[in-house]
């Protein structure tokens, strides 16, 4: 949360050098975590990661969950 605040405030400043510096420490931190980076899994699942659940193998699953349906 530190980078994240960190590029809200380079931001706010108008800061370039700082905005970058921030945004590439969010990155490693992302990648660190696992969240981005190579698939980190070796069992043999896709990676799903970026994708609507609503398009994957989980869209039965998330259609049978009781969550409030968007208007339209």
């Amino acid at each position: 949360m530190a980078a994240r605040r960190a590029v809200r405030d380079a931001l706010t400043r108008e800061d370039r050098e700082a905005e970058a510096k921030a945004r590439a420490e969010v990155d490693n931190t992302k990648i660190a975590l696992g969240e981005r980076g190579p698939v980190w899994w070796t069992d043999g699942s896709p990676d799903l990661n970026r994708h609507m659940a609503r398009t994957t193998i989980y869209a039965g699953w998330l259609a049978s969950l009781d969550l409030p349906r968007p208007p339209g």
